[in-house]
């Protein structure tokens, strides 16, 4: 028996997840969340073997949902469930433990075969996520770096980018323009040493820059 959580801030696209898992024989969904702090206390009460995750959860990032649903119970597999589709989106997910990644518009069978791959505790991510990433990914997991030099600000941005906020979703967050965001992250990659948002993500989380 496969034993499935739903994590989805959307009451009818929970019962559509729902109707489809549950069509397939031997799996069942044990439990739902509406946010993150719920998705965090069923995966802890239930212990699902796959976790199917929005990554834009009401009351924290997806990233901290993720690694702390792993954290709770490691025989788990998260998979992002989401629209949002953007390289630090992916990298984040990572890093945060998931090894499933599935995009709504991708066909309902997507979801399916990485529920399947998850269940075995093998890793499946959608077709429109780059080979690149995952092999960048791979490649600097064990990499860290120094953040000494960064100031106060520039470790803020940093950690919201990580946190898969776009440099406009950080201006409103830290009330500063996008173009003053994108001076401090760019003087946070150059100290860095990074030139791509995926090795500032995870610059981010190697050196402890998100919240435990």
């Amino acid at each position: 028996m496969t034993r499935i959580l739903i994590a989805d801030d959307q009451h009818v696209a929970r019962r559509g997840l729902r109707a489809l898992l549950e069509s397939r024989p031997r799996w069942e969904v044990v439990a739902e969340a509406a946010d993150g702090y719920e998705a965090i206390a069923e995966a802890a009460r239930t212990l699902p073997d796959v976790a199917i995750m929005e990554w834009s959860l009401p009351h924290m990032n997806g990233f901290e949902v993720a690694r702390r649903i792993r954290q709770k119970s490691l025989r788990t597999e998260v998979c992002i469930f989401t629209h949002c589709f953007e390289e630090s989106v992916v990298t984040s997910a990572l890093c945060a433990g998931a090894r499933g990644f599935v995009l709504k518009s991708d066909k309902e069978t997507d979801l399916l075969d990485a529920v399947e791959a998850l269940s075995g505790h093998k890793r499946h991510f959608s077709w429109a996520v780059p080979k690149s990433i995952l092999e960048n990914f791979a490649k600097h997991n064990g990499h860290s770096l120094n953040t000494q030099l960064l100031t106060p600000r520039e470790r803020e941005v940093v950690q919201l980018v990580a946190e898969g906020l776009s440099n406009k979703q950080v201006g409103r967050h830290l009330y500063l323009s996008v173009k003053t965001v994108e001076s401090h992250r760019g003087a946070a990659m150059r100290k860095a040493g990074v030139s791509s948002t995926a090795d500032l993500v995870r610059y981010a989380v190697r050196n402890h820059l998100v919240e435990a």
